[in-house]
C-alpha cells in the first residue's frame, strides 16, 4: 500500500481527475495549500507598492493505493498536471502501514478498494 501525495496548479484539478478517472481510481482527496518550490514566485504591484508573492497556490492531492495501483496513479497525475513549464507541480509516494475502514473495521489493502 502506498500513499502518493501530488502538488499541482489549480487550474489543472479538473484534468488530472479526468486522467485519474479513465484510470479507475476514484479515492482522492483534495486540499488547497501554499508554498514556493522552484517557480519561486513573482513580484507585483498592489496600489503602487511592489509586493513580493513568493508563496503561490496549489492544490495537494492524497491519494492511497494498493500496489497494483501505483504506476496508473502517477501516470494519470502526471499526464493531467504536465503543462512544460516551471510550477507544474510534484508527486511524492510514501509507504503505507496500515489503513483501517472505520466503518466496516476492514484492514490492509481490502480498506482501500
Amino acid at each position: 500500500m502506498k500513499l502518493v501525495i501530488a502538488y499541482i496548479r489549480p487550474e489543472r484539478l479538473n484534468v488530472v481527475k479526468q486522467e485519474l478517472y479513465k484510470r479507475h481510481i476514484f479515492n482522492i482527496s483534495v486540499t488547497n495549500a501554499l508554498g514556493s518550490g522552484r517557480q519561486r514566485g513573482f513580484v507585483e504591484s498592489y496600489r503602487g507598492v511592489e509586493i513580493e508573492v513568493n508563496l503561490l497556490k496549489k492544490v495537494r492531492l492524497e491519494i492511497a493505493v494498493n500496489d497494483e495501483f501505483l504506476a496508473p496513479t502517477i501516470e494519470g497525475i502526471k499526464a493531467g498536471a504536465k503543462t512544460g513549464q516551471i510550477g507544474d507541480g510534484v508527486i511524492f509516494v510514501v509507504n503505507l502501514e496500515e489503513c483501517i475502514r472505520i466503518r466496516t473495521d476492514e484492514t490492509g489493502s481490502v480498506a482501500i478498494g
